[in-house]
């Protein structure tokens, strides 16, 4: 381990909190990853469909604001 000289504690004690934070992050994301499928799994069971399929099917391939050219600059 190389010489951390006197700050030594605050410095590892820097790099855990940085850790433990990154890996609550990581851990709220997968969290709310599930949920969201599970919303998705149960509204789809319900019925109700996504837009974006509902497009797709159609062949309408318009997916969104910059396709439709509502973000082109006008000249």
């Amino acid at each position: 381990m190389p010489d951390l000289g006197p700050h030594a504690g605050f410095i590892l004690a820097a790099y855990g909190l940085a850790l433990a934070v990154l890996g609550a992050l990581v851990a709220w994301v997968v969290t709310d990853h599930r949920v969201q499928r599970r919303r998705l799994a149960e509204l789809e069971g319900r019925g109700v469909r996504r837009r974006s399929a509902a497009r797709a099917a159609a062949g309408d391939g318009d997916v969104g604001p910059v396709a439709s050219g509502a973000g082109k600059a006008t000249p």
